[in-house]
């Protein structure tokens, strides 16, 4: 079914500068009535920035946004939602210590004195039964699956009335079959309801199957826009990086020797507030293969990447790194070529006020040729920074800016440059392209098989199944803290390994 022609919201000719940096540069958008609109573009493109332009966080520099054919003047997100446009973020925004029906309630902008919470539950309870997804009103968000909380940030923005709804990022935390169950009933709402929705996505298969139309942004500007029925997804990617684009397959050498490299041994792992995160977790990676956990986010992944990492400590169980017993100091990681990017390496993997060029001399810093008679060579430095951001194209090339200032995705590539930038006998990577452009994903993995290739032992932690099917040799599924099933990539069912990342492994057995 076709979408109607009038316009739900049309960005015209948005600009925004941050000091030298031209983040947009006369960008379009029409998102039409009752219809989903993807918009695609390499990191740094200016998607987010154009979001937030149209939601009132940034007031764009020159341009206009209309609503419904009306130019709108939107200084805050206050007056979007009181326009009808509303967005859910890439990262939760819920109040975890409360329940749903309270996250709910709250997130209205206007609010009585006193709330009548008895007839706030049954005003709630009887506009659920329209809402695509349907959650329990008493349950404490702390206790939602990632899925769920996904819903409900949904769910929340359509009690709002929103006409409009921006989805950045919407199933990076879900299973294969949540994203298909959100996005469909997405799907339904804009041809039943009329809802309009502008989705920020990089995966393609997302794009292809639900979204009506597309605009790609490239480098700030506008790069084109389609009908997703007109286009394929060759197409798609030349308009997001022009002539560089190249689809190279992933070449995936024998290793002729295959010793141990990475040893696991009845692991456990407590988290922040003192609970077993991991529980008695053994796994054993050799050389030239790499293994793959996947799972949902919030299952472990995070504290047992940490404790590889060095940065917590196990309450159980023991390492081994190339055969010997390992806690993650430093002087290991040196001596065994042991190299990890965590998540969030703003937060676990640099130091955000620091320059690029010193984040990237961490793991050297006090040794030739960044250091001589214990003396700091920066210029060195900045020479080894400047070649790393030129391989990684981290954006923009300024060895001597603050990391912290750099985008989610260029923080990412810089990590991965000063991770990657020498052959590993041992990585560990957590979610190595979240939020990565679709150009750079490409990049990433060829760089993962090539270490792998070159006899490195990986391990690869992430959210993306897509991206465990293509890289791994080996898959594990990781659901409340321990690897609860095995499967090749050549074996593998996604439904059967979704239905064990979201704990209901024995569904799997059934069929």
């Amino acid at each position: 079914m076709s979408a109607p022609n009038g316009l739900a919201l049309e960005a015209i000719k948005v600009s925004k500068r941050f000091g030298a940096l031209q983040a947009l540069d006369q960008v379009s958008l029409k998102l039409r009535q009752g219809s989903i609109h993807a918009l695609l573009g390499e990191n740094g493109a200016g998607k987010s920035t154009l979001v937030k332009c149209i939601v009132g966080f940034y007031t764009p520099d020159d341009g206009e946004i209309l609503l419904g054919e009306r130019q709108q003047a939107i200084a805050n997100p206050r007056d979007a939602h009181e326009l009808g446009i509303g967005m859910v973020y890439q990262h939760f925004t819920l109040i975890p210590n409360m329940s749903v029906l309270e996250n709910l309630v709250l997130a209205r902008p206007h609010l009585p004195a006193v709330i009548d919470w008895k007839k706030e539950r049954q005003a709630i309870a009887e506009r659920m039964q329209s809402m695509p997804f349907q959650l329990p009103l008493d349950a404490s968000v702390n206790h939602l699956a990632a899925g769920e909380k996904q819903k409900l940030e949904i769910v929340k923005q359509l009690l709002l009335g929103v006409k409009v709804l921006i989805l950045d990022e919407p199933t990076s935390v879900l299973t294969p079959d949540e994203a298909d169950e959100v996005l469909g009933r997405i799907r339904e709402m804009t041809r039943a309801a009329g809802l309009s929705v502008l989705i920020i996505t990089h995966k393609f298969r997302e794009v292809m199957t639900y979204a009506d139309d597309v605009t790609v942004l490239r480098r700030g500007k506008f790069a084109g826009s389609a009908e997703v029925a007109a286009v394929d997804i060759r197409q798609l990617a030349e308009m997001m990086v022009g002539s560089e684009f190249s689809q190279t397959a992933l070449a995936r050498a024998a290793v002729a020797e295959q010793p141990l490299k990475l040893g696991i041994d009845a692991l456990s792992v407590t988290d922040d507030s003192g609970m077993t995160a991991v529980h008695a977790l053994s796994l054993q990676v050799k050389a030239g293969e790499i293994v793959g956990i996947a799972g949902v986010s919030g299952n472990g992944q995070r504290e047992l990447v940490e404790a590889l990492a060095g940065q917590r400590p196990p309450s159980g169980g023991t390492i081994r790194v190339m055969g010997e017993a390992y806690s993650g100091r430093r002087r290991e990681l040196l001596r065994h070529g042991f190299h990890c990017l965590p998540e969030e390496p703003l937060r676990n993997a640099s130091v955000p006020r620091m320059s690029v060029a010193e984040n990237l001399a961490f793991r050297h810093y006090d040794q030739r040729p960044f250091s001589l008679y214990g003396l700091l060579r920066r210029s060195r430095m900045a020479a080894a920074a400047v070649q790393a951001i030129a391989d990684f194209k981290v954006r923009p090339p300024l060895p001597n800016a603050p990391i912290g200032d750099l985008s989610g995705g260029n923080v990412q590539r810089a990590i991965l440059a000063r991770e990657l930038g020498e052959q590993p006998n041992v990585l560990v990577v957590a979610n190595p392209c979240f939020g990565l452009d679709f150009t750079a994903v490409t990049e990433i993995h060829a760089r993962i098989m090539a270490a792998r290739n070159a006899g490195a032992a990986v391990l690869l932690v992430s959210e993306d199944l897509d991206e465990i099917l293509e890289l791994a040799d080996r898959i594990h599924v990781m659901s409340g803290g321990r690897l609860v099933y095995e499967t090749t990539p050549a074996a593998a069912d996604p439904i059967v390994m979704g239905r064990h990342m979201a704990g209901h492994g024995e569904i799997a057995h059934a069929h």
